[in-house]
């Protein structure tokens, strides 16, 4: 399965993902864990443990601060 992934802020990546793969897998292809980054689709934050359903995600990093 081919994706498109946008990582805001840190340019896009074309990934070839397992037909299984979930979001999770989409972030740990762009370096991430889902401590640090979430997937969204369509704007909406989803799952890291839902199956990936769609060609093209966005990726948001996470911020933390103290």
């Amino acid at each position: 399965m081919d994706v498109t992934c946008e990582v805001l802020g840190g340019g896009s990546h074309e990934l070839e993902l397992d037909a299984d793969a979930t979001y999770g897998d989409v972030l740990e292809a762009v370096g991430l864990s889902t401590q640090e980054a979430s997937v969204l689709v369509d704007d909406s934050p989803v799952p890291e443990d839902r199956p990936v359903e769609t060609d093209s995600v966005r990726v948001l990093r996470l911020i933390k601060g103290g």
